[in-house]
């Protein structure tokens, strides 16, 4: 596990960087954190709760796109001086499995998004990531890309899901990241928005976020516990 050793020892200590957004851990949010990462917490809570957050999230990472200033006509004849989305379009991309149970929050908030779809598994030789498959739209470089993947530790996979898009276009979001996992994606693309709900501070030996918050599998197959 060389390559993920080496992501775990860089940038020990050192500040989470000015990319990081990270949800306003409110009471709401923080009832919600206690819920899912409850080991005695049902399925369908677990379900039912992580997709709360998960559309808190994305709603979070919409309003840091650019905006710019529009003036509307009111049914009423009068003027209303608004603001209106400056990009081209808005591309979700999964790193499958796991990021795909984010793909119905992302549809519910933005009309008509584009969906691609990156596998990423690790070698067990080498414990290092591979990229197996590549699903995504034509055109996407011109788009603001939200790369959805539900927990990031070490941050080796979103490293590879890098796609002739620009860096600064493309949102990293995430229910939980480690500390590692932040630095890691920060160190090798700097201007990528990184967006979660919560940090951790540690990984164990088998690289799984310290606390922590249970696994995620693909379509429906939301599980709790680790």
């Amino acid at each position: 596990l060389v390559f993920r050793a080496a992501l775990a020892s860089a940038h020990q200590c050192h500040p989470l960087p000015q990319t990081l957004s990270v949800l306003k851990s409110t009471p709401q949010v923080r009832g919600m954190h206690t819920i899912i990462r409850n080991k005695e917490t049902s399925r369908d809570e677990f379900i039912f709760y992580s997709k709360r957050l998960m559309r808190l999230l994305i709603e979070h990472a919409l309003s840091l796109l650019p905006f710019q200033s529009c003036t509307v006509q009111t049914p009423q004849g009068q003027d209303y001086e608004g603001r209106t989305y400056s990009g081209k379009q808005i591309t979700g991309v999964s790193i499958l499995r796991a990021g795909e149970t984010m793909e119905p929050a992302l549809r519910a908030v933005c009309k008509d998004v584009r969906i691609g779809t990156i596998l990423i598994q690790t070698n067990c030789n080498t414990g290092e990531p591979e990229l197996h498959y590549l699903r995504l739209p034509k055109d996407i470089s011109e788009d603001h890309v939200i790369l959805m993947d539900c927990t990031v530790s070490t941050g080796a996979a979103a490293m590879m899901a890098d796609h002739d898009v620009p860096e600064d276009k493309i949102f990293l979001l995430s229910l939980l990241m480690a500390e590692m996992g932040v630095h890691s994606v920060a160190y090798a693309f700097p201007r990528v928005k990184i967006i979660t709900t919560a940090v951790d501070k540690k990984v164990n030996d088998l690289f799984r976020i310290i606390p922590g918050i249970g696994e995620f599998l693909g379509g429906d197959d939301l599980l709790g516990g680790e």
